[in-house]
């Protein structure tokens, strides 16, 4: 398969809307600097649903998914937490940690992850497994700009990063939608069929900015 390759090196490069359907994000190296900045306009979320798969080999903590406001550095944040092998999100700073998952190196994981500000519930989908739903804050929506990342963890407002954190491996198929997706939809997506693409953030029509050595590639697929 003939891959298409887009190298980024030292430099920030701004795309266009863009149709990453069938592409991942290719993560190769351990540095504080390697991301990929995704961009929404919308604020004042009363509930939100975020999903995205990746695939890697790390054996320690790392980033999957960040959002940072100016208020909270973790607004909605997907970590695995290798120490004590659990998965966890993050919801205004209020961390909820779920453990016994398979999650095995070197092949995809599907992670969705849910959060409404009337009831306060998190929950999270792994591989089309629901886990149960927990509490984490209620009572107010995400205010202020948001600053969305891939491949490092916001310490602060857009920033913060540590190399320690950082994702190696790929991404793809990253969708955030302002609302709390059913669970029919979910596993829709969990099994790649036709589901309702986010309407914060689409795959199908994305505009991003990658900064430092992170690639743009065909995604991988098993031979016939």
């Amino acid at each position: 398969m003939k891959l298409l390759f887009v190298l980024v090196m030292l430099t920030a490069e701004a795309a266009g809307l863009e149709d990453l359907s069938g592409k991942m994000f290719t993560f190769p190296v351990q540095n504080n600097k390697a991301h990929v900045r995704l961009t929404t306009s919308q604020q004042g979320l009363n509930a939100v649903t975020v999903c995205h798969r990746s695939f890697t080999d790390l054996k320690r903590n790392h980033v999957l998914f960040s959002m940072s406001t100016n208020l909270f550095s973790n607004e909605f944040l997907t970590f695995w937490d290798e120490t004590n092998k659990e998965l966890e999100i993050h919801v205004k700073d209020v961390k909820n940690e779920y453990r016994g998952l398979n999650y095995k190196p070197n092949m995809w994981h599907s992670v969705c992850g849910t959060w409404d500000s009337v009831s306060g519930l998190v929950q999270l989908w792994f591989n089309g497994q629901p886990l149960i739903r927990k509490f984490a804050t209620s009572g107010s929506q995400m205010t202020g700009k948001s600053i969305i990342i891939l491949g490092q963890e916001q310490d602060s407002h857009g920033g913060g990063f540590d190399n320690n954190q950082a994702f190696v491996g790929m991404m793809s198929d990253v969708h955030m939608w302002d609302y709390t997706l059913s669970t029919c939809e979910i596993q829709k997506y969990m099994d790649d069929l036709n589901f309702t693409p986010g309407n914060m953030l689409n795959w199908r029509a994305m505009e991003y900015e990658i900064t430092d050595k992170v690639l743009l590639e065909d995604k991988m697929k098993l031979c016939q």
